[in-house]
Order: C-alpha cells, then structure tokens, then sequence
C-alpha cells in the first residue's frame, strides 16, 4: 500500500513535530509521570515539569485528566514548592492513594542542601486539582548511594511503601515500609536488591529509582528504572519480586523512562512513561521538551517480562484519512515486510518485521545535525496465537511508539525537518489513519 503525498522540503517551521494525541504542556519541560489515578469517571494525571527549560527551576507537579484515556485537558499545575519548605527545591516523582475518598500524593521533597530527597506526602482536597501542604512521613537513610521516589499501595489490608535506593555494599534496593493507617510507617526488609550486574545485556544499576509495583496473575512485579552516579538514567527493568532478582527490558526502544503504573484501572494494570527527547539539547528550539507516553495495559509473558498494549479507546481518535497529519496509525497485520515513511526524499523513518524479531531504523529520519539516529530490535515480538496485528506503530509530530502482538514496545523520537504531507510505503494489507483528538 502507498499513501501518498509529495513530500517537500522544510520552510523551517518545526510545529510539525509538537505531538497533539500525547500529554504535553504548551511550553517548559516535562519529565516522569507522577500518580495515574481514577476518580469518578475521570483519570487524573500528574507529571514533573517546569514552566521553562530551565532546568534549575524548581519542579512542579502539572496535571491533567482525560474520561477515556487519550483524550486530556490539561489543568494549572496542581502542586508546587512550598518556599522553606521540605520541597523547596522542587516536587519529584511518586504516586497517588485514594484514602477516605481524598486523593492523597506521595512524593520526593527536593532541598538542594540535602543529599536525599526526602518521602513526604500531601493531601488533595478538591478533587485532586491541588495539594495541601506536606510532611515528611519515614526518615532520611543514615547511608546510600541514592534514596528517592515513593510508591504506594494497599495489599490484604495493609498499606505498603517501596522506595528507590541504592547502597555502596548491597547494590541497587527497593526499601520497604508498611502502615496500617498511611500515617505511621514502620521499615521493613527490602523489597528486592541486587549488586550491579548485567542481565541479559542490560545494565541493571547501583541503584533503582522510581519503582513501582504490580500484581499480575497473583505474582508481584517491581518495575523500576536503573541508575547510576556515573551514567545517571539507565533502562526502566521489570522483575518477579517474590524471586530471585531477574530484570527484563519494559520498552525496548531508544526513549522510555521513568514508568508509572496503575495498579487498579478500567482497563486493569497500567502503565506511563516519560518519552525525553532524542535530540541534543541545541535542537531544543520549540520552547518545550518532553512528552509522556501512551498509557499501555500490561500482561506477563512466557518469559516473565512485562508485556505492553495501547488503551483499546486509542481506536476512538481514527479519522476517515491520514491525510496532510503528523499524527498517524499504521496497523500491519503480518508479521513479514517493510513499512517506510518518506517525509522527503531525504529522510524517511523504516519498521521492519522479519521471522521474529521487530525493528526500527532512523538512521535517515532526520537531516536536522542534532538529532540522534540508529537501529533498535526487538525478538520473541509477534503472536499469530493473538487477536492483536502484528504491529500497531503510532505516530505524533516527533513521537514514535510501535506495539507488536506479542506485546513488545518500542518507544523513539525522530525530528523530520520536512512537514506533511508523509508517504507511506508498505505492504498492500496495511491500514493507515489519521488520527485527531
């Protein structure tokens, strides 16, 4: 199949590249995504970001809420620094409860003196639109690497809390506490810790940080994302806890981080993710960077790794036409074959799916000389068992997510300096759409 529409050369406006589908503030920085919760009929989202891209500013906690899931209004920043307070630095990552009907927010206080972000919490009020003042609730550590990002959950009556940590002689951790009421909290064993290793090829960190925790066909699984002082963010891993430690890949594309998860949704367990950009930060000539992820249902695989599909509500955003959009669908349904968009005779962006294994080149997505290129895989990607396509790849301005049927994802980014109208080349049984909100 050939959609097509002459492409041409950049007048050198980069709108094109803005995604419209994904969460985004107009303009600032955007990092991870903080305490998916349902309220009502209503999710809310929370997510660190900054007015400008500054990135000295103080970290703020933006919001936005959607009724299904891809359709999102964004909201005035529901929490900020309190000025001489135990965030004053700036509000970090963590999650949301729901307790005694109020949504309640764990979070990291940052105070630039301290070495430690500290586990405070702060109650919401008024629908979750803003958050009072907080208190911290557990203790700075007396030694580690690095100890930040709470997650917490109720499981048999008891209220859990695992934070992210690292230790010079245990390795990357998963500190542990509990409560019977989220106000006293009593320290546990860790959760899980590992001494930096690789695992599959993959680094897995002196440390973790932003953990989350699910439970999937009764087994619970710790998502977390590697860390280390030298390298600084590594890949977000998942591993059985109740196991020995064994951490698997979550996305295996080149721009997926700091993942947060719904234990409990509409849609049963989910999960977000901070997509940064893939471009150095000279190119940053929007006025904005970063973008969250779609929100993805998560399973188990044969192998244990955690397995990724879009929201079935992503279908209600397809128009009759992908028309002159940078927000596209391409649905493939064999696993065999080449899809290419040619946003000009110069750059074009390649999915390749072969036997088994699902790939994406951007090697010439981009003329623009601060955009980063490479081929990035994934095996063990396709399913003909599964009522899913072999790929579903979606597109938004410079947002690249690729699902397979058998749940792999690949998240990029690619910044074509031509604008629509794209080309596309593919097999003659692919669907395209355009997709608005």
């Amino acid at each position: 199949m050939t959609q097509t529409r002459s492409a041409h050369r950049s007048t050198g406006t980069v709108a094109h590249l803005r995604p419209r589908y994904h969460v985004r503030p107009p303009s600032g920085y955007l990092n991870d995504p903080n305490g998916p919760i349902e309220l009502g009929s209503d999710v809310h989202l929370y997510f660190q970001s900054r007015p400008t891209l500054d990135l000295q500013a103080p970290v703020e906690w933006g919001h936005a809420t959607s009724p299904d899931y891809v359709r999102w209004t964004l909201h005035r920043p529901a929490m900020a620094p309190q000025p001489g307070g135990p965030d004053t630095d700036g509000c970090w990552s963590g999650n949301t409860v729901m307790d005694d009907g109020r949504i309640r927010a764990f979070y990291s206080g940052r105070v630039d003196s301290s070495p430690y972000q500290s586990v405070l919490t702060a109650v919401s009020d008024d629908g979750g639109a803003s958050f009072g003042p907080a208190h911290q609730v557990v203790p700075d550590p007396a030694e580690a690497v690095m100890f930040r990002d709470p997650f917490v959950w109720k499981e048999n009556g008891t209220w859990w809390m695992v934070v992210g940590a690292g230790y010079v002689d245990r390795g990357a951790s998963l500190a542990l506490y509990r409560s019977p009421d989220l106000s006293e909290w009593t320290a546990v064993d860790p959760l899980a810790e590992l001494h930096r290793t690789r695992v599959g090829g993959e680094d897995t960190g002196s440390a973790w940080e932003c953990p989350q925790v699910l439970t999937i066909d009764g087994r619970r699984i710790a998502v977390a994302a590697s860390w280390s002082p030298e390298g600084g963010p590594g890949e977000v891993l998942s591993f059985d806890v109740d196991a020995p430690p064994a951490p698997q890949r979550v996305d295996h594309g080149t721009d997926f981080y700091a993942a947060s998860a719904m234990r409990e949704s509409r849609f049963g367990p989910l999960l977000f993710g901070w997509l940064p950009e893939g471009r150095d930060r000279p190119g940053w000539n929007d006025g904005w960077a970063g973008v969250i992820s779609l929100p993805r249902r998560v399973w188990l695989g044969a192998d244990s790794s955690l397995r990724s599909a879009p929201v079935p509500t992503m279908d209600t955003l397809r128009t009759d036409s992908p028309g002159s959009t940078a927000q596209l669908e391409i649905v493939v349904p064999d696993a065999s074959g080449r899809v290419v968009v040619h946003f000009s005779d110069e750059e074009y962006l390649t999915f390749e799916l072969d036997a088994d294994t699902f790939a994406i080149d951007r090697s010439h997505a981009s003329v623009a000389p601060y955009a980063h290129g490479g081929r990035m895989e994934v095996a063990d990607a396709f399913d003909p068992a599964s009522d899913r396509p072999a790929a579903r790849i979606f597109l938004d301005g410079s947002v690249v997510e690729a699902f397979t049927s058998a749940g792999r994802v690949l998240s990029t980014r690619v910044y074509p300096t031509a604008p629509p109208p794209w080309r596309i080349e593919a097999p003659a049984n692919t669907q395209c759409w355009g997709l608005a909100r």
